[in-house]
């Protein structure tokens, strides 16, 4: 995890949707050609349809980032949920967006992992541990890991079938009708767990998961799940990155809506976060 508090680029662009369409139950993945500054695994952006009823735009975490000479891609991948998030998944190829970005100045950070694989006490691999719409700002950190040569393990849990996967592959069998043409992100394996049963391993990703051999994990999800992979990973003494969801308003730290409660008081998840120690985070259940 790296911090550069107000450093980094924003930019907003009006933002050609290029693809969109419903990839499992209500979530949707959508493409935009986005001229502006690279994002880091972990950050968001906040997405406003030019055609809109609603004043701001909605915070989400890309889930890939393909720069080219004429502009990127960006991706998101969107549950229907409130107006805002309906609003979005009724974009249609060709349509437009304001996309804002890219917000928050904690990201998973690769540099951070040279000093942990420089380490005697390197076990060799991290995890990412992602949970539903949670695997979205795991999916480009994926590829950070791969570009640095660093082992990983995705682990990730849906209530029915997954989705979003595409570009992970993986020798184990949990993998087997995942792998995709084009450029992928070789993990040493892919664990797949659904509540109802109906792809890979029936349950939750936390009854299938064990921090015992990792020298890192990065996860995100809902809050039970990150909650309980934060507090094995605490118990274990191996380090945990969380991305961490609330209701964000402006995105850069002004309106202080989108408070996280810490043990160093409370704290911006736009601007001080979203990315924290799972130490750091104290949840409503504790």
């Amino acid at each position: 995890m790296e911090k550069d508090p107000g450093t980094e680029p924003k930019r907003a662009f009006l933002c050609e949707c290029i693809k969109a369409g419903f990839v499992a139950g209500e979530t949707v993945s959508l493409d935009f050609i986005w001229p502006g500054p690279a994002p880091k695994g972990g950050q968001f952006f906040l997405l406003k349809p030019k055609r809109t009823g609603v004043f701001l735009g909605r915070p989400i975490s890309f889930a890939c980032w393909t720069p080219s000479a004429s502009g990127g891609l960006l991706r998101f991948l969107v549950v229907r949920r409130g107006q805002g998030s309906r609003e979005l998944t009724d974009l249609r190829p060709g349509e437009e967006a304001e996309v804002t970005g890219p917000l928050g100045n904690y990201w998973f950070q690769t540099e951070t992992m040279g000093e942990i694989t420089k380490n005697p006490a390197f076990k060799g691999a991290v995890a990412l541990v992602g949970g539903g719409i949670g695997i979205a700002p795991l999916l480009p950190f994926a590829r950070e890991l791969k570009e640095k040569s660093i082992p990983f393990d995705f682990y990730a849990g849906f209530r029915s079938n997954s989705f979003g996967l595409e570009s992970i592959t993986a020798g184990n069998s949990a993998a087997a009708g995942i792998n995709a043409a084009g450029s992928s992100t070789a993990a040493r394996s892919l664990v797949i767990t659904s509540e109802d049963g109906s792809e890979g391993m029936k349950g939750r990703i936390p009854d299938f998961f064990t921090p015992s051999g990792y020298s890192a994990v990065f996860t995100c999800g809902p809050e039970p799940m990150i909650k309980t992979v934060g507090d094995a990973c605490i118990a274990a003494e191996v380090p945990c990155y969380i991305s961490v969801e609330r209701h964000m308003a402006c995105g850069v730290g002004a309106c202080l809506g989108c408070t996280v409660k810490t043990t160093d008081g409370n704290r911006r998840c736009c601007a001080d976060g979203p990315i924290f120690r799972a130490e750091e985070l104290c949840f409503e259940n504790q």
